[in-house]
């Protein structure tokens, strides 16, 4: 786990994310042993945090699909039209949605059976995380970009 990451958890112990965790044993184990995650609304803009993400997690070291219907590819990534068109598993989910899609594509992650799933700011709301809730996702609100070790201020935003 990155010294940043590290920082985040003992800065933030009361974060909503990190109580979603049973404890940050659990979340340390996360961050060592997952390698694969989806980025769902990435973007080829490079100044977009849903591109951001994509950057950030590569530099972790972790398989990265990006989920755009739109694109063909993200970052020299194959993009995939929907969470489920993702050939095996897949440990986390990072989301960059407005709430009303990000409402929709709920069944296709729990469908998916994804582990651990970042709502980040501006993707979620009452009804998005009631949702969550009813399909037993394990969420995590906050910022991925942050989880992953990283700042968006590394990654050139232009």
């Amino acid at each position: 786990l990155s010294q940043r990451a590290r920082e985040f958890i003992s800065n933030n112990p009361n974060a909503e994310w990190y109580n979603n965790l049973q404890s940050k044993q659990q979340w340390i184990s996360l961050m060592n042993h997952a390698k694969t995650i989806a980025i769902l609304g990435a973007s080829a803009q490079r100044h977009k945090y849903g591109n951001i993400a994509v950057r950030a997690w590569r530099d972790r070291g972790f398989s990265v699909y990006p989920v755009n219907p739109a694109q063909e590819s993200i970052e020299g990534l194959k993009c995939y039209r929907s969470i489920l068109d993702i050939p095996g598993e897949v440990e986390i989910a990072s989301v960059y949605l407005q709430p009303e899609i990000t409402l929709e594509v709920l069944p296709s992650i729990a469908q998916k059976g994804v582990k651990e799933n970042f709502l980040n700011p501006g993707s979620d709301n009452a009804a998005v995380l009631q949702k969550a809730r009813e399909l037993g996702l394990n969420v995590i609100q906050a910022c991925s970009i942050l989880a992953a070790g990283k700042s968006p201020a590394d990654y050139a935003r232009s």
